[in-house]
């Protein structure tokens, strides 16, 4: 091409063209021609030949634009673009002239590797073309010192560029770094998050919360040592709940990818020896704590919840209760409506208070209403999992009765069992408590019913936020059982 074609009357509108076509960089093939027309047609005044060619590369574009990597660039600082080069001066076999290599990774990808060719010309300035490849990766190149070997070559220097978007800001090193650590944490912070299933943390902590105020005679023993003693309940009860959850997930992963997928251990966004870290440190510092507090009604609910929770999902001959309807729903109801009830109650008459055992009509009122709510969670639960269970062979009440039946079989409980409270609360001869009990039982009732009303039981979402909602029943009901007296 140096000798054919014309010579451009005015090349201004092709440099201009050739410049703008830099910025195609992540298409495959076409940088390797282009770079060398551009090259090339720098050295010496272009002709319409490489006009031509250039055309070709632009009707490439129009037919592949949304080939290739898309990365988009936010305002403020972004990546910190890191370039590797290597040199081997007139190393070229045919010319003597000098070749190098470059790879330019964006994060942990490698959006560009090309080997090029110094190309002198007589205004002594050198431009590099490509003469022989570019690639983009999608492997895992987090090491790029794993990269080696370009043209039989191992990269030696490192270049770092500021990437900057709309020549506004630029990124440092440390700024990149101190970003991407925290976006790592934040992921892996929000994913122990949905790890440790927080509505079950949130019903454990009102639930003992709630529990702990019923031994309370007089706002007197509101004092320092009781906050100490409901800390030392809330702390090793919290880890213990992790353990639980955790080792349903660790158990039910292939379950989890059918019946929930966004669970950490399921979505991949923890992996198995990660959950097992976390489940089996829940579980070693609930223990120790259970210990050194010297509390027996505390350490006993933790030992059965320990059991019961293991016994629910550990897959080992007579074990695996989740399979089991019954057995399942027992386990829920013995932790959620006997243990949590009887033991912390105990546990702050007894231990922190200082006195003698005496059980109290609130105490007896919140163990038989959780009786009724621990059964309805264990058995509304399943009804969004129904697929998943079918597919693994988990025999819940919802895969056997039905969807509808159960629904309405946990509606028309929960009414049951607010009608029970109103009764009760009725009973009382103090006027407030009496006014609290009846009138709160009512509201709550009566949004349970409207909510279901509202259900469609053919959409999963639909019956999940219903569930979500039966929770936030079970939460509300702890604000009540105080005042059962």
């Amino acid at each position: 091409m140096k000798q054919d074609g014309t010579l451009l009357s005015d090349p201004s509108s092709y440099h201009s063209l050739v410049g703008a076509l830099q910025y195609t960089s992540p298409l495959p093939n076409l940088i390797l021609h282009f770079l060398l027309i551009g090259s090339i047609s720098l050295c010496m005044p272009p002709n319409d030949i490489h006009f031509a060619i250039v055309k070709l590369i632009l009707h490439y574009l129009e037919g592949s634009i949304d080939y290739g990597i898309l990365v988009l660039f936010k305002p403020g600082p972004i990546t910190y673009l890191s370039a590797y080069a290597d040199a081997d001066w007139i190393g070229d076999l045919f010319d003597s002239n000098s070749t190098s290599g470059c790879v330019i990774p964006l994060q942990v990808v490698s959006v560009k590797q090309l080997r090029s060719k110094s190309i002198i010309c007589q205004q002594k300035k050198c431009f590099r073309c490509s003469s022989t490849r570019f690639s983009s990766l999608t492997d895992d190149s987090k090491n790029h010192e794993s990269i080696t070997t370009i043209r039989s070559h191992v990269i030696t220097k490192k270049y770092q560029l500021g990437a900057t978007y709309k020549h506004e800001y630029a990124s440092k090193p440390e700024d990149d770094y101190s970003t991407s650590f925290l976006n790592v944490l934040s992921k892996q912070l929000e994913a122990f998050y949905l790890f440790s299933r927080p509505h079950t943390v949130i019903g454990t902590v009102i639930g003992i919360v709630s529990v702990s105020l019923l031994p309370v005679e007089t706002v007197a023993d509101l004092t320092p040592t009781f906050f100490m003693g409901l800390l030392k309940a809330l702390v090793p009860s919290i880890l213990m709940n992790i353990y639980i959850v955790g080792l349903n997930q660790l158990f039910d992963v292939e379950i989890d990818k059918v019946n929930k997928p966004d669970l950490p251990v399921a979505s991949g966004a923890f992996s198995m020896s990660t959950g097992i870290t976390i489940v089996t440190a829940s579980l070693l510092m609930s223990f120790a704590m259970g210990i050194i507090f010297k509390s027996p009604p505390l350490f006993a609910s933790l030992l059965v919840g320990f059991l019961l929770g293991s016994a629910y999902s550990i897959d080992l001959p007579f074990l695996r209760w989740k399979r089991n309807a019954v057995l399942a729903a027992t386990c829920i109801l013995i932790v959620r409506a006997v243990v949590v009830q009887l033991a912390y109650f105990l546990h702050t008459q007894n231990y922190v208070l200082g006195r003698p055992v005496m059980i109290t009509k609130s105490l007896v009122f919140a163990a038989a209403f959780m009786c009724f709510f621990s059964a309805v969670i264990a058995l509304f639960k399943d009804i969004p999992d129904v697929d998943g269970d079918k597919e693994f062979g988990i025999q819940s009440f919802s895969v056997r009765l039905g969807q509808e039946r159960v629904f309405w079989l946990c509606v028309n409980m929960l009414t049951l069992a607010y009608g029970a409270a109103v009764v009760i609360g009725a009973s009382s001869s103090f006027l407030p408590s009496k006014l609290v009990t009846i009138l709160g039982h009512l509201a709550l009732a009566s949004s349970l019913l409207v909510q279901a009303q509202s259900v469609d039981l053919a959409s999963k979402a639909s019956v999940t936020s219903f569930y979500m909602f039966i929770w936030k029943l079970f939460y509300a009901e702890y604000f009540l059982i105080p005042f059962v007296r």
